[in-house]
């Protein structure tokens, strides 16, 4: 199992966020500064240059932004050294539902884990709603085949395919 961090500004409305839901099971940590993360953290920011790809397997943990990025201090993020954007995914919680890259984040944190091939541990924290595992239905296909690539430049050219 990869240790989840979450860095939380308290900006989503606290009934509707899955982050602080996955706190109370205890499958996360929520940090309230970005300075708290941990350096070695691979970072799921959808402004990085690289995407996550199998290549990226043995992180020791991985850490999600659940926050505002209309406040967060982006020359803070893009400071951190490992960095990785998710591929073209759509979403299947029903804010979202089917909208590329609006994934909220315990199905960014179920993507991440999925391609680094800890498809048990997404299910896990998917099971938590009952629309979670219409996300990996919904997502089988590009999920599969991002699972299987080598590295960030098969990833970016398998997703060319779906966009």
């Amino acid at each position: 199992m990869i240790p989840l961090f979450a860095y939380r500004d308290n900006s989503c409305e606290p009934r509707k966020c899955s982050v602080l839901k996955m706190k109370r099971f205890g499958m996360i940590k929520i940090l309230t500064r970005i300075a708290d993360i941990p350096k070695s953290s691979l970072l799921l920011d959808p402004t990085a240059e690289q995407a996550l790809s199998p290549a990226d397997r043995g992180t020791p943990s991985i850490t999600v932004l659940d926050c505002s990025w209309e406040v967060l201090d982006t020359s803070v993020v893009r400071s951190r050294r490992r960095r990785r954007a998710l591929p073209f995914l759509l979403a299947a919680n029903p804010l979202h539902f089917g909208r590329p890259y609006q994934l909220s984040s315990i199905e960014a944190f179920a993507a991440a884990l999925f391609i680094l091939g800890e498809e048990e541990q997404a299910q896990k924290i998917l099971a938590l709603y009952t629309w979670g595992c219409r996300f990996l239905e919904l997502n089988a296909e590009p999920l599969s085949l991002y699972a299987k690539a080598k590295d960030s430049t098969e990833i970016v050219t398998i997703q060319s395919g779906y966009l």
